[in-house]
């Protein structure tokens, strides 16, 4: 090695870099060890570093050093396929003992390479068959790394990268769309239903996180807002309708809700969000489209009767998503036909009544709520047949929930909420309520100086997402048998 006096040398300066809380040292040590990453004369180093190195942090130079130069030079074919094939072999002989960073740092090395060699050789690809090698190995520790490496080949593929032409990486991203995703999908659901057992939470964590990510792959090539929890129509190809078809796929996911991970049980709502958002035209037949929601429901019914997973946030959020994406993706006459619609309508009500009375805690998963009930009551006009759409007996409820909330945000004293109320039951108008109930609460806020962030009534974005659902709900009244609106 070169520039170093010696490999201990060099475990000591990436030990520096790593951990050391002196910026001086940090900045000394970066300086002296960006040759590796920066230099292509370099790369046979880090090789020798992967092989001989004794500490992780100076593995973890080595690779993140590679995955750098993969990224930034034109490296040749044979090299690259030569730094592939050797990090695979690297993974398979001693991935198990590494520490998890290390593993981590090779795996997106291998993804990096595979990416920017898809259309090179054909030899990039077989990355697919080599990581189900991995989970073909008796040992649990080589099953978990050919999942990451599914995992993070998703991510990889699916991730624009600054260095590789948009256009370049959105044929790669729909060429492996088309001839691996379905398969990696089929092998995060298999590994689903053997892990249910009693097993280790990582190896639970890994094959919803891989199934998350196939659902959340970019079918469309219409980059998404990451920044946004709204997203469109899942966009999933064709040949996945067996699949989406197959019963066992949706309850699988609501299997590992009921798991006591959070983590996990967030991850499955988030999966069952995307599965409610899949394309209404995947579903050929109304019979199958019939029993994917009624599965979907059956389900959610169930969350609603235990409350399982709901004290926490994180479940909860997620859970308020999932029930706004019902009338988001299927007609109300569609959520009629289900054989107990009414026993989940209920549920659904009295669900978001405590939601909008815990607006300290669920303020803003109160928005996915609002959204499901402004547009069942807009679909009601539309509706064909006798069948009742029982809204009448919810959506007041509803109205009356919000606005007494609202009132019991409002930090003034008693005997004004009490006026407030007054008001209300006398005008019945919620629009101008609503801004006298935001007045009172900024000129409290006003007057002692302290607003408060969490107040719904002070959040200004999230005050306008309601009042956008909520007018819906306060002009709404059904008369069964005229099925019309009118203003109260």
């Amino acid at each position: 090695m070169s520039s170093m006096e010696s490999l201990a040398q060099l475990e000591v300066l990436c030990e520096k870099l790593y951990n050391s809380r002196d910026s001086a040292e940090r900045a000394h040590a970066e300086s002296t060890l960006k040759c590796f990453s920066e230099n292509s004369d370099y790369i046979s180093q880090c090789q020798y570093i992967l092989d001989n190195a004794s500490t992780p942090y100076a593995l973890m130079l080595a690779s993140t050093s590679l995955v750098k130069q993969v990224s930034d030079r034109s490296l040749s074919l044979q090299l690259r396929l030569d730094i592939r094939n050797y990090v695979m072999n690297y993974l398979a002989a001693r991935g198990p003992k590494l520490q998890n960073f290390v593993t981590i740092s090779l795996i997106q090395l291998a993804c990096r390479i595979t990416k920017f060699g898809w259309f090179d050789d054909d030899r990039f690809r077989e990355i697919f068959k080599e990581a189900t090698d991995f989970l073909a190995l008796a040992s649990q520790d080589h099953y978990l790394i050919g999942l990451k490496i599914l995992n993070f080949l998703v991510m990889e593929m699916n991730q624009a990268n600054s260095a590789m032409p948009l256009t370049l990486h959105r044929k790669i991203a729909t060429s492996f769309k088309d001839q691996f995703l379905l398969q990696i999908f089929q092998i995060s659901l298999t590994s689903l239903h053997q892990l249910k057992s009693e097993v280790p939470d990582e190896l639970r964590r890994v094959p919803i996180s891989l199934a998350l990510r196939c659902l959340s792959f970019d079918f469309v090539g219409s980059p998404v807002d990451e920044s946004s929890e709204e997203f469109g129509t899942v966009q999933l190809p064709a040949s996945w309708r067996p699949l989406l078809q197959d019963p066992s796929t949706v309850q699988i996911f609501f299997d590992y809700y009921k798991v006591n991970d959070t983590s996990v049980s967030k991850e499955a709502l988030e999966c069952l969000v995307r599965l409610a958002s899949v394309r209404r035209s995947l579903f050929v037949e109304d019979p199958a489209r019939s029993q994917f929601l009624s599965h979907l429901m059956s389900g959610t019914r169930e969350i609603l009767q235990t409350g399982q997973g709901l004290a926490d946030h994180g479940n909860y959020h997620e859970f308020c998503r999932l029930l706004g994406r019902f009338k988001v993706n299927y007609q109300l006459s569609e959520l009629l036909n289900v054989e107990f619609y009414g026993e989940w309508l209920g549920l659904v009500a009295e669900f978001t009544t405590k939601s909008l009375l815990s607006w300290q805690w669920a303020s803003n998963s109160v928005y996915y709520l609002l959204s499901l009930w402004s547009r069942l009551v807009t679909s009601v006009p539309y509706l064909k047949g006798d069948t009742p759409s029982l809204l009448d007996e919810t959506v007041p409820k509803i109205t009356e929930g919000f606005i007494t909330s609202r009132i019991n945000s409002v930090q003034v004293p008693s005997s004004v909420r009490g006026q407030l109320l007054f008001y209300f039951s006398l005008r019945r108008n919620c629009l101008p309520f609503l801004l006298l109930c935001h007045f009172c609460s900024s000129q409290a806020s006003f007057a002692d100086n302290s607003p408060d962030p969490d107040n719904p009534l002070e959040n200004a974005e999230s005050l306008q997402d309601q009042l956008e659902s909520l007018p819906y709900l306060c002009r709404f009244k059904v008369l069964l048998h005229h099925k019309f609106f009118f203003l109260i």
